[in-house]
């Protein structure tokens, strides 16, 4: 049993969605626990003093008055434009052509992609995100950057090369045909290598002609367990632009269901200027949404309708997406900080449960990956950070209660405070696999 790992802290994770059932039944926490990895994988998971004596002797990593979460997931980020996040003063079609353009012609070069995406997953680590669905460039080879360097650390990553066939510079634009091949040919060699996986990823219906679209739609029949990404419904004129290049659709998400685009595994960013049909259909179909509310907010996009995309009624899965670089933060914390907020503006109310959720089983649940991560499930994939809620001297200030919280109510109060005045200073150490990929110095 030595090549057992054995960590010992609080822990906190969910077994259900507060969204629709009561935080009793859906949020596991327990105060003093004992979680044990054999080969990366979760061997056993409950309270230390039920599990001590089966592992007396062995050496317990131990945090006390710290708290245990699962790694958190990014639905919706882009890697290249790391280096062009704080891009002042434009909505979403002006800020693309002014800034996301021409900073990512510069991952035509390989070893440029290379040095920012070693940049981006270092930067990922250090906030807690142990997972992320990430948008590359058109050019192939900036995909497989990406995918060299997340390989190399052993994340659960997922990315795609950019579709791009319309409406966008001439350096950035691929065709229906060379898009289709160098996809096929990157999923051939990617896709569900080590714990890589792969999605097809037209970047949105504007810079995508009908022929373009319908070929992605053929790669997800011909490729059944990748994922879908793109955008949707993000800003208001870019849903008037859509409507003009596509009469015959009815809304905006027909154009992707007429090209065989809306699935289980088809993740839609922003989803903000949705109708009631387009929540319906996304519910329907199984697809999910990434809420993005730092970028939204940036941009001046709107306020995501959260509560409706979490009806009983018609229920859509949702994850929080950073969407660097329009979005402001790499940190979930801070993106969940904002979600509250977007949330409070439509006199709606997101509890500190629901958004630590949103951040963890609820994106894993959105990727259909709540088999493999999420929570401390038996057998699923040992990626959690460690947070503190005393990072900084405000935070020990304002959480100055005796460790560790014994209720629920007490340990929500700590979530929410880390959530408002948490960054990356909060996340004391990330593990992958159980083994340490950032810790704080």
């Amino acid at each position: 049993m030595t090549h057992l790992k054995l960590f010992r802290s609080a822990f906190l994770d969910f077994i259900d969605d507060p969204f629709y059932e009561s935080e009793e039944n859906s949020v596991r926490y327990i105060p003093d626990g004992l979680l044990v990895i054999e080969s990366g994988m979760i061997k056993d998971f409950d309270h230390y003093d039920y599990l001590k004596d089966q592992y007396q002797g062995l050496k317990i990593t131990h945090y006390p008055d710290l708290l245990i979460v699962p790694g958190f997931v990014d639905t919706h980020i882009h890697f290249p434009q790391t280096e062009m996040i704080a891009s002042y003063g434009k909505q979403l079609l002006e800020w693309l052509n002014q800034y996301t353009f021409p900073t990512e012609r510069k991952f035509s070069c390989k070893e440029y992609a290379q040095k920012i995406a070693a940049f981006f997953l270092d930067e990922l680590l250090k906030n807690g995100t142990t997972t992320a669905l990430v948008f590359a460039t058109v050019f192939a080879g900036s995909v497989e950057a990406f995918f060299e360097e997340a390989y190399r650390r052993n994340l659960r990553m997922i990315s795609g090369k950019v579709m791009m066939d319309r409406h966008t510079p001439a350096y950035l634009k691929d065709t229906p045909e060379t898009a289709y091949e160098e996809t096929k040919r990157l999923i051939q060699t990617w896709h569900q290598k080590g714990r890589l996986l792969y999605a097809i990823t037209p970047r949105f219906a504007i810079t995508s002609s009908p022929e373009q679209l319908k070929l992605a739609g053929k790669l997800l029949t011909e490729f059944p367990d990748v994922y879908l990404q793109t955008h949707l419904s993000e800003n208001l004129k870019e849903v008037e632009i859509v409507a003009e290049l596509f009469p015959e659709a009815p809304n905006y998400l027909g154009v992707y269901d007429q090209m065989g685009l809306v699935g289980e595994r088809s993740i839609f960013a922003h989803s903000i200027h949705l109708t009631d049909e387009e929540f319906q259909r996304l519910s329907q179909a199984k697809s999910a949404i990434a809420f993005c509310p730092t970028s939204n907010l940036f941009l001046g996009s709107g306020l995501f309708k959260l509560h409706q995309a979490k009806s009983k009624i018609h229920p859509v899965s949702v994850g929080l997406g950073s969407d660097i670089g329009a979005g402001t933060s790499f940190s979930l914390l801070q993106t969940a900080n904002e979600a509250y907020k977007v949330a409070q503006l439509q006199s709606q109310s997101l509890s500190p449960f629901q958004a630590l959720f949103l951040a963890t089983l609820g994106g894993a649940k959105a990727l259909k990956l709540e088999d493999k991560i999420g929570n401390f499930g038996i057998g699923k994939e040992a990626d959690f950070i460690v947070l503190d809620y005393q990072a900084t001297p405000l935070m020990a200030l304002r959480n100055q209660q005796i460790y560790p919280s014994q209720t629920l109510s007490e340990i929500a109060e700590k979530i929410f405070t880390a959530i408002i005045l948490g960054d990356d200073r909060a996340i004391r150490a990330t593990y992958i696999m159980g083994e340490v990929a950032y810790s704080q110095p």
